[in-house]
């Protein structure tokens, strides 16, 4: 498929010579990470680099890893994975500066983030110069996913900036609940393209050097956001940004501002699994959007990786590779702390006193 060339204003040609980047962004559960595993185990004579926020979360194949570092996964295929530890750019400057003649950049955004700053990132700092924005990708989980039971600015800015809407899960939802999701994609943005898709398979012609980020609608605010990155004209106040963000935000209140909030536990002492599946089965809080985590319980040696997104929930077994512990993460709107915790802490067994 060829590449659909953007009008460009002589001031943006410059950045066509740098490294092409994408944006992958979505909603919590939306199935960004299999499309980040999808990316790098099917790039094909393409050299790529992708920035998460923890690489431990993508699966990486072991087959496929060649080395790993502190913060990177080198791969058969030429593919690198890196973590975002503080900064955004610096981490972009870290895989530039590699010997390894990448082709090509992608940066997953968290669950809750608006992508603008992300995408200012690239238009208005020195950046500008050394790479070029190909498009914002943004996945839809179509089977829970709604614009009016969630109310997120978040979300809202993620359908309104992306360029390609994977609207993913689409096998688990009828014809009809389809065609209405994509009736209010479209109020938002007229037009919007939209590729239906399963567990985020897409032909990566269709999402990856597709020339389709029309820098010239952003180009007034990346010069502002240069010039005076803590006023540019979008307000920072209004979106939960990543980790790797600049410093100055106040990253609680990112969350709070759409109702979200995250709430984690852990525990040295094993979970009782009836106890925790009758959590989950008559306690789990309808307002819980997203949960993962590691699992330790009584009845078994192995190390259970959990995640929930909506209703559904998988639980994969794996190896220890160190102690034995619970930890959980639990996200959702106008959560009950305290609720929460004494039900989780209900699913720890007791310990034995004889």
């Amino acid at each position: 498929m060829q590449s659909v060339v953007t009008s460009e204003s002589t001031a943006m040609d410059a950045p066509k010579q740098g490294m092409p980047v994408t944006i992958i962004t979505g909603f919590l559960g939306s199935g960004k990470t299999t499309l980040l595993n999808h990316i790098l185990s099917n790039q094909q004579g393409v050299k790529t680099a992708v920035l998460v926020n923890e690489f431990g979360e993508i699966g990486i194949d072991n087959e496929l890893i060649v080395s790993t570092e502190e913060n990177m996964v080198a791969l058969s295929n030429g593919c690198i994975c890196c973590t975002i530890n503080n900064d955004l750019v610096d981490a972009v400057y870290q895989v530039l500066e590699r010997q390894d003649n990448l082709d090509y950049l992608v940066v997953e955004t968290t669950g809750l983030a608006d992508p603008l700053p992300v995408a200012l990132t690239f238009l208005g700092t020195e950046l500008r110069d050394l790479t070029r924005l190909d498009s914002i990708i943004t996945v839809v989980d179509a089977a829970n996913y709604s614009l009016d039971l969630f109310n997120s600015e978040a979300a809202y800015s993620q359908i309104a900036y992306g360029d390609i809407i994977m609207l993913n899960k689409a096998d688990l939802v009828d014809e009809a609940a389809l065609n209405d999701l994509e009736r209010k994609i479209n109020e938002i943005k007229e037009g919007a393209r939209i590729i239906r898709t399963k567990r985020s398979q897409v032909p990566l012609p269709l999402i990856l050097s597709v020339g389709l980020f029309a820098s010239e609608k952003y180009f007034d605010k990346a010069d502002k956001h240069d010039h005076d990155h803590e006023h540019h004209d979008h307000d920072h106040s209004k979106c939960e940004h990543d980790d790797h963000d600049h410093e100055h935000h106040d990253h609680s209140h990112h969350l709070e501002n759409d109702g979200f909030t995250s709430i984690s536990f852990q525990s040295d002492q094993p979970f009782n699994i009836r106890k925790f599946q009758y959590f989950l089965d008559n306690e789990l809080p309808a307002n819980i959007f997203r949960a993962k985590g590691i699992i330790w319980f009584e009845e078994s040696p192995n190390r259970h990786i959990f995640h929930l997104c909506g209703k559904r929930f998988t639980l994969d077994d794996d190896e220890w590779k160190g102690t034995p512990k619970t930890q959980l993460v639990f996200i959702g709107q106008d959560l009950d702390r305290e609720t929460l915790i004494s039900q989780l802490e209900n699913c720890v067994c007791v310990p034995s006193t004889s």
